[in-house]
């Protein structure tokens, strides 16, 4: 058997990750190669795609072809149906329950500072990026939230230290603002430019009209 062809046929055709062990399992029983063997066709896969538009990905459900981030515009325009938007609020609820799970509904409103909708827990218990890990233990015994395999995937991530640190988000926001800052600068200084050149431009113009009139009067005079 050509186990490498084999497993790069079996990850092309799967509609979701697959990992080292459940691509064993597809061989039959008897026949079914070492867990080292599966593993080194994988990582020689990978390395035969490094300079491809396709990538062999790892994420948290297993492995996976995908698209190569910068490309995706182009494959997106490909579908009608656009991905959905968001809201800040489910974003930041998202947020802080990958940061500080497990955490309870009136843990994220502490945090928030508001009160957390329903739909908005509802949407990412559908979407599948979290789930019920326990209950804590206080009159109510209300839920503990954390997230998922799905959301790893989601997100592209093969474990929740990928996510980038709080130190490393505010270094970002700093950046974005600061290059909003600088946009707006050298947005108003194009506008004052503009608004001197045609301030330029119709003083040139009145000049003109004035030496256009003295020469008439000059002529007619003599």
């Amino acid at each position: 058997m050509d186990i490498k062809r084999i497993v790069e046929a079996l990850l092309f055709a799967s509609d979701k990750p697959m990992t080292v062990k459940q691509l064993q399992q597809t061989f039959p029983e008897l026949e079914q190669p070492e867990l080292d063997t599966i593993q080194q066709a994988v990582d020689e896969i990978a390395g035969e795609y490094a300079q491809r538009p396709i990538a062999l990905k790892k994420v948290a459900s297993g492995y996976r072809f995908q698209v190569r981030p910068e490309l995706s515009f182009w494959v997106g325009r490909l579908f009608e149906e656009k991905p959905p938007k968001y809201s800040r609020a489910l974003l930041e609820t998202l947020a802080i329950i990958a940061y500080r799970q497990p955490v309870t509904r009136g843990d994220i409103e502490d945090i928030r500072g508001v009160a957390v909708s329903s739909n908005i827990i509802r949407t990412l218990l559908e979407r599948e990026w979290i789930r019920v890990v326990a209950h804590k233990e206080v009159p109510g015994r209300p839920a503990l939230y954390g997230t998922t395999k799905q959301f790893l995937d989601y997100f592209d991530l093969s474990s929740l230290h990928e996510l980038p640190t709080l130190q490393e988000i505010k270094e970002l926001d700093l950046s974005v603002a600061s290059n909003q800052q600088l946009m707006q600068e050298q947005s108003e200084q194009q506008e004052t430019n503009r608004s001197e050149v045609t301030e330029q431009g119709q003083e040139a113009e009145l000049k003109a009209e004035v030496e256009s009139s003295v020469h008439d009067t000059k002529e007619v005079v003599q």
